[in-house]
């Protein structure tokens, strides 16, 4: 008979954050597979938990999906925790879970510390609908895409970030989504937990103030500001006398607002455009 893969979340910090399931279980399997076999081991050490660990990552998921799954179908229980939080959420293990199903194995979540969660829940954006969408890419061509993708999504953004690329991507956010609200938070369930609120300029200034920018970043987006309905260049044109512009001055800023030449824009205007 086949055995069972536990999907154990493991604290995010604070090393308390764990259930009583969850060490329950760490204490009664065959072995736990783990990102980081150091990291692990404090977590096992400090709840006095004396089982082998075996290293289980990016970079060995393939190989090492296939062996331990070669266990569970010959009847072994297996942990997989990741290196802080919930397995599969930004870390590796769908690849075993895949292979655990197939070899007959069951496959049971044990519920517990997300970061994004967490995060969410505090930073005082609306938290639904939400859209999770890991790390943010470490390119800025593909950060600006997607950022550009996103643009008119309703849904509440949460991002995982680097902490020395928090302010490079705070700043495109402003930029590509018309600076929307947003909340950092560094740390979260550490003892130096910080959540930073407000449009996503006033946040890159405060830590643009900083020296550094140290420790687990988890960045929630607020709703982005609706658009405004685009304007022919005889609208813009009216909009812009309606706010003080002589005619001839209100022609040309709506020509470089479009990147038009001036000649361009007259002739535009002439024939109803």
């Amino acid at each position: 008979m086949a055995g069972t893969l536990y999907l154990v979340a493991t604290p995010i910090g604070n090393l308390a954050d764990i259930t009583f399931r969850a060490v329950e279980v760490l204490r009664s399997v065959d072995a736990v597979a783990c990102e980081d076999t150091r990291q692990t081991r404090k977590l096992l050490d400090h709840y006095g938990i004396a089982k082998p660990v075996l290293s289980y990552h990016e970079h060995n998921e393939p190989e090492r999906a296939a062996g331990l799954a070669g266990r569970l179908e010959q009847g072994a229980s297996i942990a997989l925790v990741s290196d802080a939080g919930t397995p599969l959420v930004s870390d590796p293990g769908y690849r075993l879970v895949r292979a655990a199903l197939e070899a007959g194995a069951a496959v049971v979540p044990l519920p517990g510390p997300v970061a994004a969660i967490a995060a969410l829940s505090a930073s005082g954006l609306p938290p639904q609908p939400f859209r999770f969408e890991g790390f943010l890419p470490r390119k800025e061509t593909e950060r600006r895409q997607l950022l550009s993708r996103l643009r008119d999504d309703p849904a509440t953004l949460v991002f995982y970030e680097a902490p020395h690329r928090i302010r490079e991507s705070l700043r495109e956010i402003a930029e590509s989504l018309d600076d929307p609200p947003v909340a950092v938070a560094r740390e979260v369930t550490k003892l130096h937990e910080e959540f930073l609120r407000g449009r996503a300029s006033e946040v890159l200034a405060e830590l643009a103030s900083r020296a550094t920018v140290r420790g687990e970043i988890t960045l929630i987006v607020g709703p982005r500001p609706a658009r405004r309905p685009a304007e022919t260049l005889a609208q813009s044109v009216d909009r812009l006398q309606a706010a003080g512009l002589p005619r001839m001055e209100a022609i040309k800023t709506a020509a470089r607002e479009r990147g038009l030449p001036k000649r361009e824009a007259y002739r535009l205007l002439e024939s109803g455009g």
